[in-house]
């Protein structure tokens, strides 16, 4: 059974300026400047995940740390319990008007998503869930 500590989870990244950013073994992108969304979940301890994005001193492990290095967290949204799956929030976020893919395959070499990272020239925080 899942705790109360668990769910899906969305960053709204903000990149000041645009970066050439290696993101581990997936490789290195042209990051443009502007704002991304990054979905993830943890079915154990999803504040302390989304604590330890927050940090900025921290061992590389998930692509995400990688952008995380040169972007400030504008945002979190959370979404408790497993009313929709990871794959089905980041479709969502796909949908949305402006989004591009900037580094495909990130954050979804555990399934058949392009990415779980998209680019937005303005903050598209008011339009998630």
């Amino acid at each position: 059974m899942e705790g109360t500590d668990s769910g899906l989870y969305q960053l709204v990244i903000r990149l000041k300026r645009k970066q050439s950013i290696g993101v581990g073994r997936l490789g290195r992108f042209a990051f443009p400047s502007g704002y991304y969304v990054y979905t993830g979940s943890a079915w154990r301890g999803l504040e302390s995940r989304i604590a330890r994005h927050l940090r900025k001193e921290k061992r590389l492990r998930w692509h995400v740390d990688y952008v995380l290095r040169y972007g400030d967290i504008a945002e979190v949204k959370r979404y408790r319990g497993r009313r929709l799956s990871e794959c089905g929030l980041n479709r969502k976020v796909e949908r949305l008007p402006g989004g591009n893919i900037v580094a495909p395959g990130f954050g979804s070499s555990d399934c058949r998503c392009h990415t779980h990272l998209f680019h937005f020239r303005r903050n598209p925080a008011q339009e998630l869930g």
